[in-house]
Parts: C-alpha cells; structure tokens; sequence
C-alpha cells in the first residue's frame, strides 16, 4: 500500500520541553504523519460522486488534493449574487443556481454577503460546479461542515440529482456520515480503513416526514421575504405552516376564486419554501396534499405562477395538475406595453407583466392518509418557541 508522509517542523519552546518531560517522550524536531492511499480502484468503474470522509486530522484534505487543486470562489459582493455567475447566460445561471437547491428570486438579487451560511454554501457549490469543464474532477473540501445538518441533507440531495443528470463528477471531503444516505456516493474512502469501498446499489432517499398545521397570519413574516413577486398577502386567506424536525420549512396561503368565476375553487395565493430546504421537491408535494384534501370536499383547487421550477415540477406531476392556461407571448406584451408607453403614463392604463404565467388546476386524486413524503397531522398543538409561532389544529380545509 502506498502512503503519503505529511511532516511538519516543530518549533520547540518552554511549552514543548513541558510536554517531553511531564509525558516522559524524546524531544522531536519534527511530527510525522502517514495517510494510506489507495484509489486505484475508483479507475476500473464508472462513477459520479466520491466522498473522503473521517475526523478532523486524519488526511481528508491531503488526499483530496491527489486529484487536482483546491479552487477557492470569490463573489463580487458589489454585485448581486446571480450577476456573478456572467460566464453562463441568465436564464443558465438561475438554472444552475436552482439545481443546487437554491431557487428563491429574492436571494439571487442579493449579494453574497447577505445569504445566509446555507445560502452562501448552495452559492459556492453553483459556483464550483458551474466552472468545471466536461472532464473536470470537481472537489469540494469540508462539505456541509458549516451548515445544519437538516440542511445538509437537502443541499446534498439537491447536489447528487444535478450531478448524476449532467453525468459529471465530483469528490467530496467531509467529518459527517449522516449525508451519505442523501448523497448515495459510488465509493467512499476512509484514510483510516485505507481502502475504497464501492456502493453494492443505490437506495431509495430517506422519507421526509412534514407536519401540517393551519396558522396565524403573522407566520408570513418569516416566509415573505423569500417570495419571489410580493411580499403582500391577503388577510382572508388560510394559512398553512409546513415543519420539518420543528423547524419552519415551507408556508401556504390559500384564499377562494373570486365571487362570480368558478364555484367551489380556490387559489394557492402564496407559496414558500425556505430556501436551506429547496431541492427535495417539497413544494410540489404540498401542492398536491392540499389539492387532494380540498378535492375531498367537492372542493377545486387551482395555482397560477411564473416560477420555472414550478413548472417543471407540474410537467413531472401532470397526473395530479392540468395546465389550464399559459401566457407566453412576452414580444407580443413588450410591445403592448410599448404602445401603452407612447399614449403616455396619465391615461390609466396599466403596464403588462412581461413574464411567463401558467395557470393549473388540481386534477388528482383525493387525500389519503398514506401520502408519499408527507405526513398530514390533524390533531396537533405546538408551540415552536424559536420562531414565536402559535400554531393550531385544523379542522377542515
């Protein structure tokens, strides 16, 4: 087995002669330090994703560093965040940026010192994975170590999806074993065992349990500034708290069709995931929980949105929602609100939104108890002390 030797000089001072002689060892002029490595293995497969993993000092680093240089990322903080990935084009750059799990509007126009860890970390990965060429080995040292654990998981599996779909492939150093099931690593390499270990078969990713809990209106104020169009909501709706671990993970505000259109429908008017939790596929999956509930009732339920996400995650759930309307045509509009410019701002009429929106309606199945990744709880009263959100039961949709 071949081993790479790390040697460091010691600078001996009072301090050192103290250890020597309270623990009766030979006075060193330098430490020694012998990492096993043993990749060659990883050549004979295919594969995607590796993780080094193993306690703080044990060579992680060292090792990842056999396969290339560690890059660092700098963000020009003079700038909003999206306008520093200027090498892709814009609508690549919020793609890439959402296929790490980061796909709130609000935090791309920020820059990146205001994101929080989570954000900033989902930043650097887009960053790292957006600069690697085809044959590039991307290398991530101390991955998730400075982010919750809860987040690392969906930042991990946010990561893992994007990586397997474009076919690339990146090696991760990091202390924490609890990613690996959200990861689902082709091999793994502990400097400790000295040997690399093969994945037998991928395993299905760990199920995500959400509390539901109808809410007091003031919960919006912790959701209002990730959503991507306005930060206003309508007092008459019903608000929906989603929580994950007790933690504050998604919001739904729900208000009915106004009077006199469509009887017995109602419209999702806000929807927020936080952003250190976007990537699992959270939002579709309560959007389909309250379209099936509300269809229990006799009740339709319908979303109207501009969210590219959200679009693709309809086309992957056309079973469940059937596009009722689309609006496309953003020449035709910027040339309407040209006309509308040139007969003058004081005639009343109003400027066109020169985005995409489609509208759905919910055509699925009807609630069950057994619902895939959700847990819908109705009999509940929590308080969760961190947030001051009172939340309570539900009864009836």
């Amino acid at each position: 087995m071949k081993y790479i030797e790390r040697k460091n000089k010691i600078i001996n001072d009072r301090y050192t002669e103290y250890v020597y002689e309270a623990f009766d060892i030979q006075n060193k002029e330098e430490t020694t330090v012998k990492i096993p490595i043993n990749f060659s293995e990883c050549k004979t497969f295919d594969w995607n994703i590796g993780v080094i993993y193993g306690g703080s000092g044990t060579g992680k680093t060292t090792l990842l560093k056999e396969f290339g240089d560690l890059t660092t990322d700098e963000f020009d903080d003079e700038k909003p965040l999206i306008s520093n990935f200027n090498w892709l084009e814009p609508q690549e750059a919020t793609f890439l940026l959402s296929a790490m799990g980061l796909s709130s509007v609000p935090t791309w126009l920020r820059p990146f010192s205001l994101l929080s860890n989570g954000e900033q970390y989902r930043a650097s990965l887009a960053y790292k994975v957006g600069k690697s060429s085809e044959n590039d080995v991307i290398l991530i040292d101390e991955f998730t170590s400075v982010v919750d654990r809860d987040v690392a998981k969906a930042m991990s599996n946010a990561l893992q999806k994007y990586i397997r779909k474009y076919n690339k492939k990146i090696i991760l150093a990091s202390c924490h074993f609890d990613i690996m099931e959200w990861l689902q690593p082709d091999w793994t390499y502990s400097p400790l065992k000295g040997r690399l270990e093969r994945a037998s078969s991928r395993r299905q990713r760990p199920k995500i349990e959400l509390q539901i809990f109808r809410c007091r209106y003031e919960t919006w104020n912790i959701f209002k500034q990730h959503h991507y169009l306005s930060q206003d909501l309508n007092k008459a709706a019903k608000c929906f708290l989603m929580l994950f671990n007790d933690k504050p993970v998604a919001f739904i505000a729900i208000l009915p069709m106004p009077s006199g259109t469509i009887q017995n429908a109602f419209r999702v008017s806000r929807l927020v995931v936080l952003p250190d939790f976007q990537g699992l596929g959270i939002g579709i999956k309560i959007l389909n929980v309250f379209g099936s509930m509300y269809k229990k009732d006799n009740k339709t339920l319908y979303i109207k949105t501009s969210n590219p996400s959200l679009f693709k995650g309809m086309i992957r759930n056309d079973k469940h929602w059937l596009l009722t309307n689309e609006n496309n045509n953003v020449n035709q509009i910027k040339k309407t609100n040209k006309k509308l410019l040139e007969q003058g701002k004081d005639n009343g009429l109003k400027l066109i939104k020169e985005s995409i929106t489609k509208s759905y309606k919910y055509i699925g199945q009807e609630h069950k108890d057994n619902i895939d990744i959700l847990t819908f709880n109705s009999s509940a009263y929590k308080e969760v002390a961190q947030n001051q959100i009172s939340i309570f039961d539900i009864e009836g949709v």
